[in-house]
């Protein structure tokens, strides 16, 4: 699933050409993918609207329309967004197609057909479900005082503490094992057992990754593109995550990978030595 820097990536992308353009029509060929309002009135109301700005919360594209309406697009697995000439071949899987002014399409591809997409008023948008109790945004406002004093209360494992949209905004499995091997940290240790020093060094790993995530366009295995279809970088710069059997690039120890909370985690054991109460 595209994470922080995929998504903010796209949206980088696509703030340089869509603002400005106004949506001419809208195909609409998966209805289920609109999840708010109904399919007749989410085309009807976005006809004729002109996209004023793009922003993001979280794993959360949010387009600020000129008709005083936010849409709402969530990628999910394997959505994709891209602005693309429509003389260009029609991807498989194309669900949604935005006709813009300038005669380009945005297009809406994707294969698991999980992505969901809402228009709501800019006053009622933070009402959409998944996007009404995010926690913090790493990259904008992740005050660590704040941050240490939740670690010490949670008896949940670090791992799925990360995980948890409520606690902190946009990270995913791959930010998560990367900001965890940079700040030493064993995947299954209790929140609350972590140290001042740990908590301090896991608020710094995880703005430095999230930070290098997006320098580099993203990380790239299958799926996941920019809006205009180019490909990240940051998968080249992985120390763990999908190195399973390969050398740390710290320590030459060979990467592990075990379930936490049913999901894949991915560290060094030496590096990231388990403590005591685990």
């Amino acid at each position: 699933m595209p994470e922080l820097p995929e998504v903010e990536t796209v949206r980088r992308s696509l703030l340089a050409h869509l603002p400005g353009l106004t949506i001419t029509g809208v195909d609409v060929r998966l209805p289920r993918l609109i999840k708010y309002p109904a399919v007749s009135e989410f085309t009807t109301e976005l006809k004729g609207q002109t996209f004023l700005d793009i922003q993001r919360r979280g794993k959360y594209l949010k387009f600020i329309m000129s008709g005083g309406q936010t849409l709402v697009i969530h990628l999910r697995m394997t959505g994709q967004l891209r602005y693309a000439c429509p003389d260009n071949p029609l991807p498989r899987h194309t669900h949604v197609i935005f006709n813009l002014s300038d005669g380009w399409e945005l297009r809406f591809t994707d294969m698991r057909q999980f992505g969901a997409m809402y228009l709501a008023s800019h006053a009622e948008i933070g009402q959409v479900a998944g996007m009404d109790r995010l926690g913090w945004e790493p990259l904008e406002h992740f005050p660590l005082a704040e941050f240490c004093q939740e670690l010490a209360r949670r008896s949940a494992k670090i791992k799925s503490l990360l995980l948890n949209q409520h606690f902190i905004a946009g990270i995913g499995n791959i930010y998560a094992d990367e900001g965890l091997f940079a700040a030493g940290i064993h995947p299954e240790q209790p929140a609350k057992s972590l140290t001042a020093e740990q908590g301090e060094r896991l608020h710094t790993a995880l703005v430095q990754v999230l930070r290098a995530g997006v320098q580099m366009r993203g990380t790239s295995f299958s799926d996941y593109v920019d809006g205009l279809g180019r490909s990240g970088d940051f998968q080249h710069q992985l120390a763990v995550y999908g190195r399973e059997g390969q050398a740390c690039p710290r320590c030459g120890t060979q990467i592990q990978r075990i379930k936490v909370s049913g999901r894949s985690s991915h560290f060094c054991p030496c590096c990231q030595s388990a403590p005591e109460q685990i």
